[in-house]
C-alpha cells in the first residue's frame, strides 16, 4: 500500500491538509500514535479500525506508538454522550487494558526493527501540576467546548455537564504534546479532541501536527458498532464467536467492513456484495479473523459457521425441461404465475442461477442448471 492509498482508504478527513502531510511522510520518518482508553477488559472491532490505519503506516516505515490511555480512560471520553460517564480507577483501567498488547499482536509489529512503542500516558499527565494545568487550559475558551452536540443536549434536558469532562480533551491533546508526534490518527467522532493536540503543541512547541480521522464502522441506524451501542465484538472473544457475529451484520456494513479492516483490493468488490453478499460477508468475516488470530483460525470458524449456523444445501426438487428461457421457466413458480411477473422477480434480484443473482430474462437454461425463485422454489434443470 502507497501513501496516497494510505491517506484515502477508510480516511473521512486529513487537516489541516492531505498534501501536506503526503509531502512530509515523502521526505522523512514521521511518528504517529493513536490512544486507546481502556474503558472495557478489551478492544472491539471499531478500535480494530484505527489499528488497521497504524499497520499501515507501520508497513510504510513509519514510527507508530500504541497509547494506551490509562490516565485519560479515568476521565472518560464524553464525546456524544448524553449523560456524565462512570470515573474509573487506575487499577481497573490497568486491568483493562492487560491483554490488549496480545489481543493486537498479529496485526501491529511489536518485535520487528520497526516496532511500535506501547506508551502509557499517565506517564506524564501524572505529572502535570495543578500550575501546569492552567496554562495549559487557557489555550481553550468555555465556548469552545459548551458549543459540542451533546452539552448543548444536556443543556436543553437539564442534564448536569461536569468541569472534568471539559479536561478530557485538554488531556488528550498534551498526549502528543509530550511524545512530540507529527501525527494523530482517530475515529471522524474524535476531531474535537484530536485538533486540542494541535492547538497545544502549536501553541507550546510552535509544530504542525497533522490529523487523520477515519471513517466509522457504522450499523444500519447510524450507530458505532462498538461498546457504547451494545452491538461490538470483543477481540477477546473466540474466533467462532468473532467469525459468527460479522456474519450477523446487515449486508451495508460488508463494504465499509472490507475498507476498514482488511488489506483486500477494493477495485470491484461493490459488483461482487450486489451479486454475492453472503459469500462476500463470509470472505469478510475469514479476511478480519485471519489478522487477528491467523489463517488456520479463520478456515475453523468458517467450517464451524457452516456446519452450525448456515442453513443445510436446499433440495432442488422440482425437475423442469431444459430448453427454454429463463423467464418462461420460472413464471408458473411466481405469485402471477405470468412471464411478466417473472421478469419482475429477475428484476428484484430475486432469482438465483446456479448460486449467482440472474439478471438475463433471456437466459437460456441448460441441463444441470439449479435455479432459486425467491426464497423457497427450488427448481433443477433436466
Amino acid at each position: 500500500m502507497n501513501i496516497d492509498e494510505v491517506l484515502t482508504r477508510g480516511v473521512v478527513e486529513v487537516l489541516p491538509t492531505k498534501e501536506g502531510l503526503k509531502k512530509l511522510m515523502e521526505g522523512k520518518k514521521i511518528t504517529l500514535y493513536q490512544g486507546f482508553d481502556p474503558s472495557m477488559p478489551s478492544l472491539h472491532l471499531g478500535n480494530l479500525v484505527g489499528v488497521m490505519k497504524l499497520r499501515q503506516f507501520q508497513k510504510l516505515g513509519h514510527k507508530v506508538i500504541f497509547l494506551i490511555g490509562d490516565f485519560t480512560g479515568m476521565i472518560g471520553d464524553p464525546t456524544d454522550k448524553q449523560a456524565t460517564r462512570k470515573k474509573l480507577t487506575r487499577e481497573q483501567v490497568l486491568e483493562n487494558s492487560r491483554t490488549w498488547v496480545n489481543q493486537i499482536k498479529n496485526i501491529l509489529d511489536f518485535e520487528g526493527e520497526n516496532k511500535a512503542e506501547i506508551m502509557y500516558n499517565s506517564e506524564w499527565s501524572d505529572k502535570v501540576t495543578f500550575k501546569d494545568l492552567i496554562e495549559i487550559s487557557s489555550n481553550f475558551t468555555v465556548q469552545q467546548m459548551i458549543e459540542r452536540d451533546m452539552y448543548q443536549e444536556r443543556l436543553k434536558n437539564n442534564e448536569p455537564i461536569y468541569m472534568h469532562e471539559f479536561l478530557y480533551p485538554i488531556a488528550q491533546g498534551y498526549d502528543c504534546v509530550f511524545m512530540d508526534v507529527n501525527l494523530e490518527v482517530g475515529g471522524s467522532d474524535q476531531i474535537f479532541n484530536m485538533l486540542a493536540g494541535r492547538t497545544l503543541i502549536k501553541s507550546i512547541k510552535n509544530k504542525e501536527k497533522y490529523v487523520l480521522a477515519t471513517k466509522l464502522l457504522v450499523d444500519k441506524d447510524g450507530k458505532k458498532v462498538g461498546k457504547t451501542a451494545g452491538n461490538a465484538l470483543f477481540l477477546d472473544s473466540s474466533p467462532n464467536e468473532f467469525y459468527g457475529g460479522i456474519m450477523s451484520f446487515p449486508d451495508e456494513t460488508i463494504f465499509p467492513g472490507f475498507e476498514l479492516l482488511t488489506e483486500v483490493e477494493l477495485s470491484g468488490l461493490e459488483e461482487k456484495i450486489t451479486h454475492d453478499p453472503m459469500g462476500e460477508k463470509k470472505r469478510l468475516a475469514y479476511e478480519i479473523v485471519k489478522l487477528v488470530w491467523s489463517e488456520d483460525e479463520a478456515n475453523k470458524a468458517k467450517s464451524h459457521f457452516e456446519n452450525t449456523f448456515q442453513e443445510k444445501a436446499p433440495s432442488y426438487n422440482i425437475k423442469i425441461e431444459s430448453g427454454g428461457n429463463l423467464a418462461s421457466a420460472i413464471a408458473p413458480y411466481t405469485n402471477l404465475k405470468s412471464i411478466s411477473d417473472a421478469k419482475r422477480f429477475i428484476q428484484q434480484n430475486s432469482v438465483d442461477v446456479n448460486g449467482k443473482v440472474a439478471t438475463e430474462p433471456a437466459y437460456k437454461v441448460k441441463i444441470g442448471d439449479k435455479i432459486k425463485v425467491g426464497e423457497k422454489v427450488f427448481l433443477l434443470i433436466k
